[in-house]
């Protein structure tokens, strides 16, 4: 089986990385705290005047790149990956300058040489064939309905969805126990 496993929010931790930055850059700006946030992207928190400044950071050269691993996250893929196809399915930001390639370089970085090539960069995931998707995107839409089931990676801006399977690094073998026997 196919497992697409989103990059940011689900192994590279986008929020601390974000709220870091943010904070060090803009002390004195209004921030929201993560367990504050609502909705998932990231700016759309934000009052309209301050969101060229939450932009600013995280399409900054170097942001990509330094984003803090979630724990447990390379543990449980390379787990995974002894039983089956495992691939980062990751969406670029319109703005993409910066973040493909740091993306890249993040993995090599943090996952090593191998995984540059199970890198699947679509800014519609639907369109990626699979068995399963775990993304903390709480809708993901495209032009097809997908194949893949959508497993949420829980974040506080996607906690209202309870519609689907959720997932997290301590919980991962329970939730995905179907495909570990």
């Amino acid at each position: 089986m196919i497992i697409l496993i989103d990059m940011d929010g689900v192994i590279a931790n986008f929020e601390k990385g974000f709220l870091d930055n943010y904070r060090k850059q803009h002390p004195d700006k209004y921030y929201v705290p993560l367990e504050k946030r609502t909705v998932f992207h990231t700016k759309n928190q934000y009052p309209k005047e301050l969101r060229p400044i939450v932009e600013s950071v995280y399409q900054a050269p170097g942001f990509y790149l330094s984003l803090p691993v979630i724990e447990g996250s390379i543990e449980a893929m390379l787990e995974i990956s002894k039983k089956h196809d495992v691939f980062i399915c990751t969406s670029p930001l319109s703005k993409y300058e910066n973040c493909v390639l740091e993306k890249y370089k993040w993995v090599e970085k943090n996952l090593g040489k191998e995984w540059v090539r199970k890198i699947i960069v679509a800014k519609d995931k639907t369109l990626v064939s699979g068995g399963r998707l775990i993304d903390d995107n709480p809708e993901i839409t495209g032009v097809k309905i997908p194949e893949w089931e959508h497993i949420i990676y829980d974040q506080p801006y996607n906690r209202l969805v309870n519609s689907k399977r959720r997932i997290n690094w301590n919980n991962w073998k329970t939730v995905l126990k179907e495909l570990l026997s």
